[in-house]
């Protein structure tokens, strides 16, 4: 997938990065070497400033490259634990198409979920594609067969079967991460 690519790139050019930044302090430390900063040359003050300077610019450099690394991973801003984006409009529609819910008429036994339960439950399934958290809850939640599906989605039973399994080890990941999560 070509952001998979890009990511690998944007850690390839952080690495880089991350090497011009040791060569800087490799070189500052031989120009300075065992004397103290006071007791250089102006020439040599200079460069080690210029140097010192190039550094910051690099640390911001990898900075950025790390945040923008972050967020092609995850999806979303870094850092922004409860921001707009928890609140968006994606977060607030429907996780599943209500056209492809069966009508039945067995009425389970009532229960509110407590606020931190349905936090859990959104963090959880906020990190699967649409798809993925359809099929989900399809399968899991609904009861319904691969085949079926696979038949009202129109996607083939392999591409379901894909979907619950890449759901089920986004969840997996997410539950090892968070033990106290419902």
């Amino acid at each position: 997938m070509w952001a998979d690519k890009m990511i690998i790139e944007y850690e390839n050019g952080r690495r880089d990065l991350g090497r011009m930044k040791g060569k800087l302090e490799d070189n500052n430390a031989r120009l300075i070497g065992d004397k103290k900063l006071e007791e250089l040359d102006i020439a040599v003050k200079e460069q080690v400033e210029l140097n010192n300077q190039d550094k910051s610019q690099i640390n911001s450099m990898i900075n950025d490259m790390s945040f923008a690394i972050d967020w092609m991973k995850t999806g979303r801003r870094p850092g922004n634990l409860r921001g707009i984006d928890r609140r968006s409009v994606y977060q607030r529609t429907a996780l599943v198409d209500m056209d492809l819910m069966p009508s039945l008429d067995i009425v389970p036994e009532q229960r509110e979920l407590e606020n931190i339960e349905k936090q859990a439950l959104m963090d959880m399934l906020i990190d699967l594609s649409h798809r993925e958290r359809q099929c989900y809850l399809l399968h899991m939640a609904q009861g319904w067969s691969m085949q079926e599906i696979a038949d009202e989605l129109k996607i083939k039973k392999p591409t379901v079967q894909k979907f619950i399994e890449r759901a089920r080890n986004k969840i997996k990941r997410k539950l090892s991460c968070h033990t106290n999560v419902i």
